[in-house]
């Protein structure tokens, strides 16, 4: 159920944060190792499609992802490096998001007409035409040039975008306390990633937590981002819409190349 996008966008907030690092990471495996997976646990599985459920019943919200992430030097060290997301959303066809580093900030707005991709710092701005759903232009970003949205998978859980038979384990590890409140823990393998996820409970249930481990990586680099939930936006309708500032340049975004 957790797609290969849900990993590179939690992580691509974090692209710009150490650049020359990327270049001294350790050589990793072909394919992830073949290890005893733990038998399907039929409730952790239908967690996550509560979760789904629920999470497609969300018309208008706000959250922001604060995530960590971990790049391996070829020696085996570890670095690790922070970053933040907030999404403003209002289904079906209109999104904001506002991406920060140490080093970067960059910002996609969605009007239900027009996709904008803008860079303050470099003052310059990409816009193509583009109409459908928030879970279509995702697909459409990705696919077509390689942009990667931020958290998401939220716009295809619980639909037949993320289908849960590819899940090889699943295991319900019980509850942890987040900020003093008791979440569902799960723990998930599927390809070459393991993914655990914590869960508000209760009959509106909302990830709260995300780790991912690469498996693919002898160094087992880790992914983790903490969501903070705002389902009572005060956000206006005018966030959607996008005015270039006076001194920001109109760049052509280019789309991938095809073999």
């Amino acid at each position: 159920m957790l797609s290969k996008q849900w990993m590179l966008g939690l992580l691509v907030v974090l692209l710009a944060a150490a650049p020359g690092i990327r270049a001294q990471t350790a050589p990793q495996s072909a394919a992830a190792p073949q290890a005893a997976a733990n038998p399907v646990n039929p409730g952790a599985v239908q967690a996550l499609k509560d979760l789904g459920a629920h999470l497609q019943t969300l018309q208008r919200f706000q959250v922001t992802s604060h995530v960590t992430g971990e790049r391996v030097l070829a020696d085996g060290q570890k670095l690790q490096h922070t970053a933040s997301a907030t999404l403003y959303v209002s289904r079906p066809d209109k999104m904001r998001v506002h991406m920060v580093t140490a080093s970067a900030e960059r910002e996609l707005i969605y009007d239900g007409k027009t996709v904008t991709l803008y860079t303050p710092g470099q003052k310059s701005y990409s816009a193509v035409e583009f109409s459908g759903t928030l879970g279509q232009l995702v697909e459409a970003l990705q696919t077509k040039f390689g942009v990667d949205v931020p958290l998401s998978d939220l716009f295809v859980w619980g639909t037949a975008d993320a289908p849960v038979n590819t899940i090889e384990s699943a295991m319900n590890a019980g509850q942890d306390l987040i900020d003093g409140q008791a979440y569902d823990h799960f723990a998930f393998r599927q390809g070459p990633l393991d993914w655990q996820i914590w869960i508000s409970t209760g009959s509106k249930p909302l990830p709260r937590k995300i780790a991912i481990t690469n498996r693919t990586d002898d160094a087992r680099p880790q992914s983790m981002s903490l969501l903070e939930w705002n389902l009572k936006p005060t956000f206006k309708d005018s966030v959607f819409n996008f005015v270039p500032p006076k001194d920001v340049t109109k760049a052509q975004i280019v789309p991938l190349k095809t073999k």
